[in-house]
């Protein structure tokens, strides 16, 4: 004897958010490991050398919020 189950538009829309929520759940955990694999063999730079090639000093900063002060 065949049984046949009946799909309304509700479930077929359920099984599309529950595929569609997989997908995205392996996309950013397969990311997450790779750039923590990545970090770890140093390829990739840490956040905290980002702004390592940026050079300013204190006294740049001092004249010029001195000279606004003056305007």
């Amino acid at each position: 004897m065949i049984h046949v189950l009946y799909f309304d538009p509700g479930l077929g829309a359920m099984i599309l958010q529950v595929v569609a929520a997989a997908i995205a759940g392996v996309v950013l955990f397969s990311k997450n490991v790779m750039y923590r694999i990545k970090s770890f063999l140093g390829i990739i730079k840490n956040d905290a050398d980002i702004f390592d090639d940026i050079d300013i000093e204190d006294s740049d900063i001092e004249s010029k919020s001195h000279n606004a002060d003056n305007q």
